[in-house]
C-alpha cells in the first residue's frame, strides 16, 4: 500500500509540471527559459513612466505608471533623436536588447538600448502602421 501511495504520489508531481507554465519551455518564469532579442522601432514615453516599443511585430509595454516597469535603462536620446509631444516626452526610433513576455506583451528586462536616427524607422515600412513621424 505505501509503495502505491508514493507511486501515485510521484505521478502526480510529474503530471502537475506537465501543466505548469513554468514546466514548458519558453514559459514566462520557466528557469533559462527567456531568451534576449533584439527589436527596434518607435521607443514612446508620452508621459511620466509609461513607455513602450512599436516594434513590426507588436507594442511591447515597457512600463506603465504605478504599475509594471522593466528592469534596465531606456535608451538616451539626442535632441535630434527625439520628438517632443508633451513637454519634453515623446518618442524616438531606438534598438533594444529585450527579454520579453509575450503573452502579456511586457518587455521583463532591457539588456542593452541604442537610440537610432528618426529616419531609420521613417523608412521602415513596417512601421508606419503606429502613426509616428
Amino acid at each position: 500500500m505505501r509503495a502505491l501511495t508514493l507511486r501515485l504520489l510521484c505521478v502526480g508531481f510529474v503530471g502537475l509540471a506537465a501543466v505548469s507554465p513554468a514546466g514548458r519551455p519558453g514559459a514566462h518564469g520557466a528557469a533559462g527559459a527567456v531568451r534576449a532579442e533584439t527589436r527596434c522601432g518607435w521607443f514612446s514615453n508620452p508621459t511620466p513612466a509609461n513607455a513602450s516599443l512599436h516594434d513590426r511585430d507588436d507594442e511591447w509595454i515597457v512600463g506603465v505608471q504605478g504599475g509594471h516597469q522593466a528592469e534596465g535603462d531606456w535608451p538616451e536620446f539626442g535632441p535630434k533623436q527625439w520628438v517632443e509631444t508633451n513637454v519634453h516626452y515623446g518618442y524616438g526610433c531606438a534598438c533594444l536588447t529585450v527579454e520579453v513576455d509575450r503573452a502579456s506583451g511586457k518587455v521583463l528586462r532591457i539588456k542593452s538600448a541604442r537610440a537610432r536616427p528618426l529616419s531609420a524607422c521613417r523608412r521602415d515600412k513596417a512601421l508606419k502602421r503606429w502613426g509616428f513621424k
